[in-house]
């Protein structure tokens, strides 16, 4: 089992902070990476107005390159409080993950890839559909708090249980596209 590092994994009410908490953020790590990042977008449920949560604030950071990200992103991340997660890259391909404020509980996830990550699409397509159609964002939310209390800290059973809706909603979002 991997533990989620905060103990049970909880999913609270949306916080109007999260965009203020997640402008700040991308500012500082814009700031601090310069010329390295092309965009930082916000991805996860707290991009998502009146979405429950892990209060969790994910950052999507695309560079231009991830070999140069993995030599020139890695120290200033860290010098900002981030410890950068290696052991994650088996279940996130082509991704430097980093997580602040360690020990748990953390603040913050920073995702950082290329702009022709598989991934990166997918979020911000699962983001914007959850954006626009409120009752699957509803539907979300009642799995993620299902989710949370019957995987109790066992993160990856909570990770699995997501993937299912995760993926038809993407396709959902993918079809919707198509169809423009």
């Amino acid at each position: 089992m991997e533990r989620y590092g905060g103990g049970r994994i909880a999913i609270v009410e949306y916080d109007p902070a999260w965009p203020a908490m997640f402008e700040d953020e991308r500012a500082v790590i814009r700031r601090t990476l310069g010329a390295l990042v092309v965009n930082i977008e916000p991805i996860g449920s707290t991009a998502v107005e009146g979405l429950p949560s892990k209060p969790i604030i994910d950052l999507l950071v695309t560079v231009r390159s991830l070999a140069e990200a993995r030599t020139f992103c890695v120290a200033p991340l860290e010098a900002l409080g981030y410890t950068y997660m290696p052991e994650y890259e088996s279940w996130l391909p082509e991704e430097l993950f980093f997580r602040k404020r360690m020990p748990a509980p953390w603040t913050h996830h920073v995702h950082v890839v290329e702009p022709s990550h598989a991934r990166r699409q997918e979020w911000l397509l699962f983001r914007d559909y959850l954006r626009a159609h409120a009752d699957v964002a509803r539907a979300y939310a009642e799995l993620k708090k299902t989710l949370a209390e019957t995987c109790g800290e066992d993160i990856a059973c909570y990770r699995t249980g997501k993937n299912a809706f995760v993926q038809s909603v993407v396709a959902k979002a993918r079809a919707e596209i198509a169809q423009r």
